[in-house]
């Protein structure tokens, strides 16, 4: 908490009061692709923004086309030079995951980093149009199937280079506000019960069990890929449009902890591209430095758990859609 309210940089040499630039700063990615979803907006854009500047190949993947395009325009604005594509992606969909994958696939172009970074926060109950609770099926469930469909693609890219891809997960601190068991496997789109920040949280910490878990079998199988999670800090941005009054509310009290944009976008861009995390892999990092998460983040049983309930609701989808 010190650390946080300070700026005082940790281990890494960054902390709470570092930018995307900064920690990256003299890092040449010409060459790698990158894909990082909901990149037209808050922090995905400015990830998008500074990866491109450092010179990689940035696939902006959003639901919205028409604020994917101007965020691409805004960048292009700044830098004439960056390489940037969208196409769309709607996480809350399989259908639309599926066809993300296919259209990016046939690009035929390698893939080096992939940054898992849309969301949605305290949203009413809904259930997504594949019978999911929405911020379950859009935070993991969404992310889960698409990496599971870029992963080959990823471990080409690798051998082919010999330069190890990075999957990065946007988690965050609300991991630690979640259902009592973790996940709730057994009523999981459950209306009665549902609690907006329980879902938040839960969701979130399916994000940091996946990576977790994908980082372990990749370890297994001898993949040169890692697999990290990062908490970006509390940022204002368009994520908080459900409780935005409340947010407001309680930034007043709590300023000393809120991050600006480009702050918030910096543990997702060092976990990304800093050389020194070559190798580094199954971690959670928070303000640029590994930090340890709860006891139910590590899991490893509720890691292979959720690994196979996730396999079953994308399994499920596909045999409907069939």
């Amino acid at each position: 908490m010190l650390r946080l309210i300070t700026g005082i940089r940790g281990a890494s040499g960054f902390g709470s009061a570092s930018t995307a630039e900064e920690v990256t700063e003299g890092i040449d990615a010409s060459g790698f692709t990158v894909i990082v979803t909901g990149g037209a907006s808050g922090i995905g854009w400015e990830t998008a923004r500074v990866l491109a500047l450092r010179k990689a190949h940035v696939i902006i993947a959003a639901r919205n086309m028409e604020a994917a395009n101007e965020a691409k325009q805004r960048i292009l604005n700044e830098n004439r030079a960056a390489r940037i594509d969208v196409q769309k992606l709607d996480l809350s969909s399989m259908k639309s995951v599926k066809a993300f994958a296919d259209n990016f696939l046939a690009l035929n172009l390698p893939l080096n980093i992939l940054i898992n970074n849309a969301g949605i926060m305290f949203c009413p109950f809904q259930l997504s149009e594949d019978g999911i609770e929405m911020q379950f099926a859009t935070n993991h469930i969404g992310h889960f199937y698409l990496t599971n469909l870029l992963l080959d693609k990823m471990k080409e890219t690798a051998r082919a280079t010999g330069i190890g891809g990075r999957i990065v997960n946007l988690s965050s601190v609300a991991h630690l506000v979640c259902p009592y068991e973790g996940i709730r496997f057994h009523n999981i789109n459950d209306k009665d019960s549902y609690q907006d920040k329980l879902a938040y949280g839960q969701s979130k910490l399916a994000n940091l069990l996946h990576a977790n878990e994908l980082s372990r079998r990749l370890q297994e199988e001898g993949a040169n890929i890692t697999v990290n999670s990062v908490h970006p800090g509390l940022i204002m941005t368009n994520l908080m449009r459900h409780s935005a009054f409340l947010m407001r509310i309680l930034r007043v009290f709590t300023c000393f902890l809120w991050k600006n944009v480009p702050q918030g976008a910096a543990t997702t861009c060092y976990v990304s591209l800093h050389p020194s995390l070559k190798g580094v892999t199954g971690k959670y990092f928070v303000d640029c430095n590994e930090y340890k998460p709860s006891k139910l983040a590590r899991d490893e049983v509720l890691a292979r758990n959720l690994w196979d309930f996730s396999n079953n609701l994308v399994n499920a989808s596909q045999k409907i859609d069939k």
